[in-house]
Parts: structure tokens; C-alpha cells; sequence
């Protein structure tokens, strides 16, 4: 007997809100035309799709992945397998940036690690006058990354390299942000939820977490004008850590600020003038 979408919806064995994106996912509706035409009948074909999403997230795969999206900073972010989920904690990185660009005219920015360009198309598009490059070591994430650009009429450079080996030649910034790999290896939720699907050298430094982080704050200065800043996020038990990096890179100002749940998740200093 035919199931409406309201039955389908009530019987699933995922949560109401997943199985709904599942649903407008393959039906490729709003939820507000879920929600009006929810006495329909999907068609048989309508039902082989819906079950083959609903299996795949059964089997642990991140509804991001499954859907080819997550919002990020009020804009839906294309991602896949190659990148990381954008993660709300990550617009704090965001504000950082922009707090430190917001009193200059065309500011040049640079970052480092973008996976699927969030930070850097963000900022590209609230800061229309800045000159922004953003780089990484995974072709697959710069893929990503300009599919994301063009999606969102974000206009920025891209240049494929790990850190600051990535052609940047002799240019200088006055801001650095980066999300780079933070996870001790032995982490064990690298093996649990989500991170199972997660590229893992965009997670973890395969050290201590700290590794990619201090590569990143010794290597600022050379790219940095006089009085640049650095932003970074970092770990939840990190910041103490990574404030101490900033200061024997020679950077001052060095501060943590903690995003919504109380966590000094980014941190950062300006290169004295």
C-alpha cells in the first residue's frame, strides 16, 4: 500500500529533521512544500531514491556528504568526501579576520589550508574591496573550494601547496587566517561519528595537533606587513599552547576568544610595526 510523505516521515528510523532533508533532497522541494503536500505519495522511484539516502546515513555516512551541502556563515557551501564539514565554530575564525581587516581599505589576505573555502569566501564576499588568496595541498579541496567560488560569485586566487609553499612569491598580507589540522593523532573521535569520513590530513597533523600549527605562526612573519595579524583555530584544550607559539614567533597582542559554548577556539596576534 502507497505510504504518504507524512507516514514516510514518522516511520523513518532517523531523526524528523534528517529525514526531511532527505525528502527535499529527493524531491528537490523546499520544506515548505514539504510541509504543505505532505498527504502526496511519492512514486516508487521517489521511494528506491529516499531509501538508498536513508540507508546511506544509517550506515553512519554525515548527512552532509549525502545532501552535497552545508550552510556555513548564512550560505549553503558545496562540500564532498575531499573536505571537511563546515563546522559553526569556524565563524568565529571568520569574525576574527574581519575584525582584524575592518578598518582597512583593500586589505590582502591570505588562507591557508581553505578546504572548501568557507573562511576565505566568506570574507571574499563580505569584504568585496579585499584581495584574497586561498590555498591548499589537496587538489580535490581546491576543486571544491573554486566550485564553491564561482557558486557564490565570490571573486579570490587559489594556489595549490602545503602552508606556505604554495607560490605566494613575495607578496605580503595583512592578515593570515588558517583551520588547519588540530587533532592529536591518538584522538580516539577520529574513529567515531562523522570524522570517520572526514579526510583525515585535514583533521590531524598525524602528531599532536600542534605540528601544522606551529608551522603556520613561525612562518607568518616573512608574509605578514608590518602590524598583519594571524588568526588561527585550534583545539578546545589548545589555546594555551598555541598562544605560547604566537609569542616565540614574535607576535603581540596575542589573545584566545571562545566561541558560543565557552571554548577559546581561535586565537590570535599582530606582527609588531
Amino acid at each position: 500500500m502507497a505510504r504518504s510523505l507524512r507516514d514516510w516521515l514518522a516511520h523513518s528510523p532517523l531523526p524528523h529533521l534528517e529525514s526531511r532533508l532527505l525528502w527535499q533532497q529527493v524531491l528537490g522541494v523546499s520544506r515548505t512544500w514539504l510541509i504543505t503536500h505532505d498527504a502526496d505519495l511519492p512514486d516508487a522511484g521517489q521511494a528506491a531514491a529516499y531509501q538508498a539516502l536513508e540507508a546511506r546515513r544509517l550506515a553512519g555516512e554525515p548527512i552532509a556528504y549525502i545532501l552535497g551541502y552545508r550552510e556555513f556563515w548564512g550560505r549553503n557551501f558545496h562540500v564532498s568526501p575531499a573536505v571537511l564539514i563546515p563546522r559553526p565554530d569556524t565563524e568565529l575564525l571568520v569574525e576574527c579576520g574581519l575584525q582584524a581587516i575592518a578598518g582597512l581599505p583593500s586589505p590582502q589576505v591570505l588562507d591557508l589550508g581553505t578546504g572548501s573555502g568557507i573562511v576565505a569566501i566568506s570574507m571574499a564576499l563580505d569584504r568585496p574591496d579585499a584581495r584574497v588568496r586561498a590555498t591548499d595541498c589537496s587538489l580535490a579541496a581546491l576543486a571544491v573550494a573554486e566550485m564553491n567560488a564561482r557558486a557564490l560569485g565570490a571573486k579570490l586566487l587559489f594556489s595549490h601547496g602545503n602552508w606556505y609553499d604554495s607560490q605566494l612569491g613575495s607578496e605580503q598580507y595583512d592578515l593570515i587566517v588558517s583551520n588547519p589540522p588540530y587533532i592529536d593523532s591518538q584522538d580516539t573521535h577520529l574513529v567515531q561519528g562523522d570524522l570517520r569520513f572526514e579526510p583525515q590530513g585535514a583533521l590531524t597533523d598525524g602528531a599532536d595537533g600542534l605540528s601544522d600549527l606551529h608551522r603556520i605562526a613561525q612562518g607568518a612573519a616573512a608574509y605578514l606587513r608590518s602590524g598583519g595579524v594571524l588568526c588561527v583555530e585550534h583545539g578546545w584544550d589548545q589555546a594555551a599552547a598555541v598562544r605560547a607559539l604566537f609569542q616565540s614567533s614574535g607576535f603581540s597582542d596575542v589573545a584566545s576568544l571562545r566561541d558560543l559554548a565557552g571554548i577559546e577556539r581561535v586565537t590570535w596576534g599582530r606582527l609588531p610595526a
